[in-house]
């Protein structure tokens, strides 16, 4: 925000972002509404846009990239319940906002990004807000990490064509693969648990996410 809101007046303005677009919207994991409102969502905008940083939109983060609207993010880490202990993948840093969440409810989250000045810039301001229970590693994040797995739950931030099957086959058994899936102008939000070593997808939420590119996602 510009500079003459302060703290509180930012931290005034996230928490009504919990309380009108997550809570009032139907979203209860106590541990997501409390990472929402904790982790400051403005840090991870350019200065131009950090008066919008906390209305339910995406915001643009450079390299043709955004930040998800609260709403999506919040009903995709609900959707995965991921508990304290778990070992989480994130395909697609960004600015690293998402990943400060994760940070919040999880172990350690591993995160990949394909754009090397966005997964620096995310790293410095999770430094910065003193997180470090997360690697970043820049690379083809619709290959995952093999060398890593396996995770107990996936999150992917870009929509991918169908779901990958590298991510699919990184998670342990009883794991969560939560991501859009669809073409360039509207997904779905599919979460595909690992029951049996077999895929169990559930639809959530239509959506709109930027594409997936990678081996096992979309081309350039």
């Amino acid at each position: 925000m510009n500079a003459g809101l302060d703290v509180d007046a930012l931290r005034g303005a996230r928490q009504e972002m919990v309380e009108a677009q997550l809570r009032g919207r139907g979203i209860e994991d106590p541990r997501v509404l409390q990472a929402m409102a904790q982790v400051p969502r403005h840090a991870f905008v350019a200065e131009e846009f950090r008066q919008q940083a906390y209305e339910d939109h995406p915001i643009p983060i450079g390299s043709a990239q955004t930040v998800s609207q609260p709403f999506i993010v919040a009903l995709m880490l609900s959707a995965l319940k991921l508990k304290p202990q778990d070992s989480v993948l994130e395909i697609g840093t960004g600015s690293g906002y998402q990943t400060a969440l994760l940070a919040e409810l999880v172990h350690h989250v591993y995160s990949v990004e394909r754009l090397p000045e966005l997964a620096h810039g995310a790293e410095a301001m999770l430094r910065q807000l003193e997180y470090h229970n997360f690697t970043i590693v820049i690379g083809d994040g619709s290959r995952g990490l093999p060398e890593l797995a396996p995770f107990d739950a996936i999150i992917v931030s870009a929509a991918a064509p169908q779901i990958p099957a590298p991510l699919f086959g990184q998670l342990r058994e009883g794991g969560r693969l939560l991501l859009p899936v669809g073409p360039s102008e509207a997904q779905q939000l599919q979460l595909v648990q690992k029951i049996h070593d077999q895929p169990v997808v559930t639809l959530l939420e239509g959506c709109r996410f930027v594409p997936l590119i990678g081996e096992e996602g979309y081309r350039p």
